[in-house]
């Protein structure tokens, strides 16, 4: 595991260069080699002209380290209020437990937050209880929604 010098790690906002450095963090993480989704998610992302930027990468001395990815929606599902979901987040196992998953959740969330956020969604599987907890430390509790699902 790599250790991290602090004054080489940043977050920004994605750019369409990224998109390798996080196909391959994805591939570390999942063990499946996801291109097709990510190259619909970046150029999703991309083509978002005029809207906040919620899909970040952590970069640490010019090296995409993590990335978190999401949406803000106002009015979608019936809901309201203006709300995000977070949908994917990865982090290079190689820089595991040092932080970059709190960061980028933290510049998530002051993006979001310019739209007027007030609430962030998200999915995670009842059995990835690291992930679980690695949203518990952000603060994100059960909601009020219910995820309902139909298996054809």
């Amino acid at each position: 595991m790599a250790k991290i010098e602090q004054e080489k790690f940043g977050v920004r906002v994605m750019r369409e260069e990224d998109l390798g450095a996080i196909i391959h963090i994805d591939e570390k993480v999942t063990g499946t080699r996801r291109t097709d989704y990510y190259e619909r998610k970046v150029r999703s992302m991309l083509d978002m002209k005029g809207s906040i930027s919620t899909s970040l990468v952590g970069d640490y001395d010019g090296r995409v380290i993590g990335f978190i990815m999401g949406n803000v929606y106002t009015g979608e599902f019936g809901i309201p209020q203006t709300t995000a979901s977070l949908d994917t987040i990865g982090i290079d196992p190689d820089f595991a437990d040092q932080g970059v998953g709190t960061l980028l959740m933290e510049e998530f969330v002051r993006h979001v937050s310019a739209a007027g956020v007030d609430s962030i969604q998200t999915l995670v599987d009842w059995n990835d209880t690291r992930l679980l907890r690695f949203f518990n430390r952000c603060g994100f509790v059960p909601s009020k929604t219910l995820n309902l699902e139909k298996r054809i």
